[in-house]
């Protein structure tokens, strides 16, 4: 796994967001963010989440996208349930992942941060090929961004408590941690 000099990487499939713009200046990834995410809620599989992050879900396609028509949201990568992983925004740009956030008394996290989805829920298990993965993702960016290189590694629900619940407490920190150790 390798990132690009313009902040893609080589085995990702690409799916550009329009949900995405420039850092503010002088801004670089120094926090890495991990959400949960499934589309409908506690389904996997499928096109849905490109299309929300691509802004082309059908609201008449499942009566939750009708709930969410409008939302203009992104990650920079998502890791689907077999490994599987997807970037919509190169990591040098802003993704629009964490909306109104706060960490260590530092607000708006997007300008300053990676956001890293994974396809699940609260309620679901992450799968042995989504942890592997991530722990690689987060080794090649720690790498490659000087930034990032001891970067805290926090939830969503980390950055706006109250707000969001993700990646959840079936999301295994511990696990995460001996891969990334290894």
């Amino acid at each position: 796994m390798d990132i690009d000099t313009t902040g893609w990487l080589d085995i990702a499939t690409r799916v550009p967001s329009p949900n995405q713009d420039a850092r503010p200046p002088g801004m670089t990834p120094e926090l890495i963010v991990i959400h949960a995410i499934s589309l409908p809620p506690g389904e996997f599989g499928g096109p849905w989440i490109d299309r929300l992050f691509t802004n082309a879900l059908p609201p008449e396609g499942h009566p939750f996208f009708a709930q969410i028509q409008g939302l203009r949201v992104s990650a920079h990568v998502l890791i689907r349930r077999d490994g599987e992983m997807v970037q919509y925004v190169p990591f040098l740009q802003r993704a629009w992942h964490a909306g109104v956030s706060c960490f260590q008394g530092r607000e708006r996290c997007n300008d300053f941060s990676i956001g890293i989805e994974l396809e699940g829920s609260d309620v679901h298990p992450f799968t042995g090929a989504q942890y592997e993965r991530l722990a690689r993702l987060i080794t090649v960016l720690k790498k490659t961004y000087t930034g990032l290189a001891d970067a805290p590694v926090v939830g969503h629900s980390d950055i706006a408590p109250g707000r969001k619940t993700d990646p959840g407490p079936c999301f295994e920190w511990s696990r995460l941690q001996v891969l990334s150790d290894a």
